[in-house]
């Protein structure tokens, strides 16, 4: 018996170890899903945490994957500097926009096209946390922003405001001709007085 109690203290003890590495692990927090239009740049933001201080080893992969969900293409790259890719369709159009002090590894993506639909991905090692979390940001390339909440709101209160002046205005004609009707009457003038 002895020997099953010796087993089953190892199990204990491995399952307390998993989770205290599991804790250890690098948490990579991005948006789910951004919406950008057709020709601007956007930034894609993605930040981490960390058990254990930022190393000279940490390393940052960022990757894309096509609506078509052909291959893995990279994007960029970062071990103690911001290396961009020397080809593919990302080459001359991202670009490091990061502070390693302040846990933020995102990038910024250049003239955009709808080609660019797809999701990325943003993976994070820090030594000795290698292992964690992939963040992934779903980006949609539109032709035209959508009409937004805010845009309907700007459009209610400049019709309610258009209208509100027409409703002023003609007020103050419908006032104007009664005057001038009313002066224009000559024995109105004498009864009244």
């Amino acid at each position: 018996m002895p020997g099953c109690a010796w087993l089953g203290a190892a199990l204990v003890l491995g399952a307390q170890l998993r989770a205290l590495w599991l804790a250890a692990a690098v948490e990579v927090h991005t948006a789910k899903e951004v919406v950008a239009v057709n020709g601007t740049n956007q930034r894609l933001k993605c930040t981490f945490s960390s058990s254990s201080p930022v190393s000279q080893q940490l390393s940052v992969s960022w990757n894309f994957q096509p609506e078509d969900l052909s291959a893995h293409e990279p994007v960029f790259y970062f071990l103690k500097e911001p290396y961009k890719p020397p080809s593919g369709r990302f080459k001359e159009r991202v670009t490091w926009d990061g502070n390693i002090e302040r846990n933020d590894v995102s990038i910024i993506i250049w003239n955009l096209q709808p080609s660019d639909n797809g999701t990325f991905t943003c993976q994070v090692t820090n030594w000795p946390d290698v292992y964690g979390t992939i963040g992934e940001v779903r980006l949609r390339v539109v032709q035209k922003v959508s009409f937004s909440e805010i845009h309907f709101l700007a459009v209610a209160i400049g019709s309610a405001s258009a209208l509100m002046i027409v409703v002023v205005t003609a007020v103050i004609l419908c006032r104007q001709r009664r005057r001038r009707a009313r002066d224009k009457r000559p024995g109105v003038a004498d009864t009244e007085g």
